[in-house]
């Protein structure tokens, strides 16, 4: 059985209960947009308790909202009380809530494209927020007054600028103007981690680009990065008019980057712990600054190349990389990589397998006994091997015997 089906038998046995029942929200809307959904959502007149007794699998996600996990051979669904929202106190929370009815329960949620219903058992919209006829003019707008849906909650400014990435859909006008008087008021009532989850939820889309650029032109861009307080819209525009050429799956963090490339590597840093990304991403940033850095000062030394060559994201840092360049540009650059590549294979290879040519049991041999001393050594010896472009581990030990790492440590 599909997620479908299991859905429309939570709503059969809820109206042969008694109550009302129907799909809701996002699955909805993807319906009627003809975008395939396993995500559905119920929402019914039951109460959790209700809910909790019609089915035997069932996970309590929050009594105080109504809300109910019912499981049906391993697929979840969340089933939620209809409700209306009590008063909001922190931009991004009410107090509390009470039982409600569709109309109601429409009226509280955030955008009119994702206020719709749908009776799986009759096969038919309910529709109280003009849904319907915004998904057919392509746009998306607030249910209701914006300032008051953004008053409630704040995070809703940015989830308007993810639906736009992903349907293309232009914001409506007043929500527009909404999120330019309201901008300001983003923090603290939204935490660092769901702005960073709604940037990496926006990435996946084609139009990602134009999302920034709309949230720069409404002024809310600035306020989550205010090293951006001077960047004319124009200039912002050309930084992001090369994502479409992004290699996919490409990490939201290095879209990102794209619009800081003028900032040190600490103040990168500093930016990614702000927005609270994972130690993986920061080490993602300290790789690609030091990319970057490198290809611009072509004086690095071979070694520094291998080592970078040899990274498991070089591929896709190069991709970006070269994205950024004219066509002649781009050539020339490619036939560079082609170069060193091909001239750096062995000592890549060997990088790639930690089989250094010269190892510590070689330096033993020789006397050099394990500390600090050694691990210098190994590393001079790594240096010679590539800079001199040796395959045998003889020549690189003969050179460190006359290098000056050995003389000043021997």
């Amino acid at each position: 059985m599909t997620a479908f089906l299991y859905a429309k038998f939570i709503v059969s046995k809820l109206v042969k209960a008694g109550h009302l029942a129907y799909f809701a929200g996002g699955w909805v809307r993807d319906y009627l947009m003809h975008h395939p959904s396993e995500d559905i959502d119920i929402a019914t007149s039951a109460s959790p308790v209700e809910i909790m007794d019609l089915f035997s699998n069932t996970i309590l996600v929050g009594l105080s909202f109504g809300v109910v996990i019912v499981v049906v051979e391993d697929h979840q669904f969340e089933v939620a009380t209809f409700r209306k929202d009590l008063a909001y106190v922190d931009g991004r929370h009410p107090s509390g809530i009470e039982m409600s009815n569709p109309t109601e329960d429409a009226l509280r949620r955030d955008f009119t494209i994702n206020g719709l219903f749908y009776d799986p058992i009759e096969e038919t919209i309910h529709d109280f927020v003009n849904g319907q006829e915004d998904i057919q003019r392509g746009l998306i707008r607030t249910i209701g007054d914006p300032e008051e849906r953004f008053f409630e909650d704040r995070l809703r400014m940015l989830r308007a600028f993810r639906f736009s990435a992903r349907f293309g859909f232009p914001i409506h006008f007043d929500t527009q103007e909404a999120i330019r008087d309201n901008a300001d008021k983003l923090f603290p009532a939204v935490a660092m981690e769901r702005v960073w989850q709604e940037f990496n939820k926006m990435a996946v889309y084609p139009r990602f680009d134009q999302a920034l650029i709309d949230m720069q032109r409404l002024g809310i861009l600035t306020i989550i990065f205010p090293e951006l307080q001077e960047m004319h819209l124009n200039d912002l525009k050309q930084r992001v008019m090369i994502f479409p050429k992004f290699p996919l799956h490409t990490p939201t963090i290095l879209y990102l980057l794209e619009l800081f490339t003028e900032l040190s590597l600490a103040k990168k840093i500093e930016m990614g712990k702000r927005l609270r990304v994972k130690n993986s991403d920061l080490k993602m940033i300290e790789f690609i600054h030091e990319l970057f850095t490198t290809i611009t000062e072509e004086d690095h030394a071979l070694q520094h190349w291998s080592h970078l060559l040899a990274h498991p994201d070089s591929s896709l840092g190069l991709s970006i990389y070269q994205t950024r360049l004219q066509e002649n540009d781009s050539l020339a650059f490619s036939n560079l990589l082609i170069e060193r590549t091909e001239r750096l294979a062995p000592h890549i290879e060997r990088l790639q397998g930690h089989t250094p040519l010269v190892n510590a049991a070689h330096l033993q041999e020789i006397g050099i006994k394990p500390g600090k001393q050694l691990g210098l050594l190994l590393k001079e010896a790594e240096k010679i091997a590539i800079e001199r472009d040796l395959n045998n581990p003889d020549p690189v030990l003969n050179a460190l015997r006359n290098s000056s790492a050995w003389i000043g440590l021997s």
